[in-house]
């Protein structure tokens, strides 16, 4: 029976020391559908289906799951897996040494009496990447591609297992919208075929497209279950039951206060790190004046990314030309160090390998950029530490029971507040930002928005790169466009438009920077 359910969680409490993540949640999923999961940063969603999947093992928590019309009782991953779920989660779990066809098999590789049929496995793992549309070779290395292709070799390690139910945490977080589409259509073929879905995502204009049936959580709760079908459900329907309240509008209002030009990047040009012969930025300018948001806009391996590391202290490839100048003077940032000395400040796209050391506590990863700020003859002061960090949980709304609980333990959005909070600390006249609000809810988006423009207001150079468009279009006062490591246009927040922004994104025609 089509609309019989697949899966039923009835009355789950999960509870870690100090904290009581889920309180009774239920939900029901029919067969067959996309069923989403909404909420806030530190909502539970994550943690619920971690339970679903055994991740969390029977035991560890209250309640009842009852997967096609049995109780179940996982004590962990692999046995939700012979079940039928994958779980696809928010942090990759692949290895970055090892190349595609290794981590879509790695414990499950193609063989007979011991011996793996390489041959064999290359070709299923080209079936599997141009289900995902992947178009790279199975033999690269996991290291050497974005965080958005490594999703898309999770999806397809996920899709290479019998699948029943598949559960997708943040799929579309390192998308941007061509290949969030794609995988949306993928997602949508799937449940053509009859596989049930579950997606928890925070890109809400995705969840009204794709899903069926939205459970949205609140504070470890379950809020209610919307049908979609029946009408009535829209963005903000999903918010009010989110946040408790209706968001006025997404992007706070600015009047910007734009000063004079004070930072400049001229004919930057940098080599691939692998790849002698690729070039990742091609003699790129641009510039920054004080108080002012410009945005990088740009398709997945554009070359954004790139051209944020190997400005901030050549953090990525191999400097060929080009020079920085700042306040008039050129400066030289051979390394990160310098970076920092001179005023720079990078929030990386990747927050759990770049970003953060996921061991520390929130205390010591927020002022970690700049200890010379709160240490005297090389010593820091543990009371200034808290209290900084301290600061920072309460403006930035951090969830955490303390500043001493580890940034490991933090849900992906929390995670990134840490980060923000980091390089705020820091106090840079430049504030590079990598996808900052990847994998945070709207409400937290908002309060992120307004600290940016805080930010702007104190004369600080923003520069933010976003695979959302509408986040540039809303944040930005310019908007450059990159395409195959060339800078191609540059638009005033008037001229720009999705329309236009996708014309220069997909062009390699190459303009300089206007004024």
């Amino acid at each position: 029976m089509a609309n019989a359910p697949i899966l039923e969680m009835r009355g789950i409490t999960k509870r870690f020391p100090g904290v009581v993540a889920l309180s009774e949640v239920s939900m029901t999923v029919r067969r067959g559908e996309v069923h989403a999961i909404c909420g806030e940063n530190g909502a539970g969603k994550s943690t619920l289906m971690k339970v679903l999947s055994g991740v969390y093992p029977y035991g560890t928590y209250d309640g009842d799951i009852v997967f096609e019309g049995e109780e179940v009782r996982f004590s962990d991953i692999k046995q939700s897996e012979n079940a039928g779920i994958a779980i696809i989660h928010q942090e990759l779990a692949l290895i970055p040494e090892l190349s595609i066809t290794e981590n879509l098999f790695l414990g499950n590789e193609p063989g007979r009496f011991g011996v793996i049929n390489w041959v064999g496995a290359q070709k299923r793992a080209r079936e599997l990447l141009h289900l995902v549309g992947l178009d790279e070779d199975p033999d690269t290395k996991i290291k050497t591609l974005g965080v958005g292709k490594q999703q898309l070799v999770e999806i397809a390690k996920a899709l290479h297992k019998d699948v029943k139910l598949l559960i997708l945490d943040e799929p579309t977080a390192a998308l941007n919208e061509a290949e969030s589409q794609h995988l949306l259509d993928l997602i949508g073929g799937f449940r053509d075929s009859g596989m049930t879905s579950i997606m928890i995502s925070h890109k809400l204009n995705e969840i009204e497209r794709i899903a069926d049936s939205i459970t949205i959580i609140r504070d470890g709760k379950t809020v209610e279950t919307l049908d979609v079908a029946a009408g009535g459900v829209d963005e903000d329907r999903i918010i009010r039951g989110m946040v408790g309240r209706s968001l006025e509008s997404r992007f706070p209002e600015r009047t910007p206060n734009i000063g004079e030009t004070f930072f400049e990047v001229r004919g930057w040009t940098v080599q691939h790190p692998v790849d002698p012969d690729r070039l990742v930025c091609k003699d790129e300018n641009f510039f920054v004046r004080r108080g002012e948001i410009v945005g990088f806009a740009g398709l997945m391996g554009a070359g954004r990314t790139e051209l944020a590391m190997s400005v901030f202290g050549r953090s990525y490839g191999t400097y060929l030309s080009g020079e920085i100048v700042k306040d008039g003077e050129e400066i030289k940032l051979a390394n990160v160090h310098d970076a920092i000395h001179h005023g720079l400040g990078y929030v990386s796209e990747d927050r759990k390998t770049l970003g953060l050391n996921l061991l520390d506590s929130i205390k010591r990863a927020t002022v970690s950029a700049r200890l010379d700020k709160i240490s005297r003859g090389g010593v820091v002061n543990g009371l200034k530490e808290y209290e900084v960090a301290e600061e920072y949980r309460k403006l930035l709304r951090t969830k955490a029971n303390s500043v001493e609980e580890s940034v490991g333990k933090l849900s992906g959005g929390n995670q990134q507040k840490v980060v923000l909070a980091k390089w705020m600390f820091s106090d840079p006249d430049i504030l590079i930002l990598d996808e900052p609000t990847r994998g945070i809810d709207v409400g937290a988006k908002f309060e992120i928005y307004n600290i940016i423009n805080q930010l702007a207001a104190q004369g600080k150079g923003i520069v933010l790169i976003s695979s959302e468009l509408p986040e540039l279009l809303g944040m930005s006062d310019r908007i450059y466009t990159i395409f195959e490591g060339q800078i191609t246009n540059v638009l005033s927040a008037e001229e720009a438009n999705p329309e236009s922004l996708m014309v220069s994104m997909t062009s390699t025609r190459k303009t300089g920077p206007a004024e």
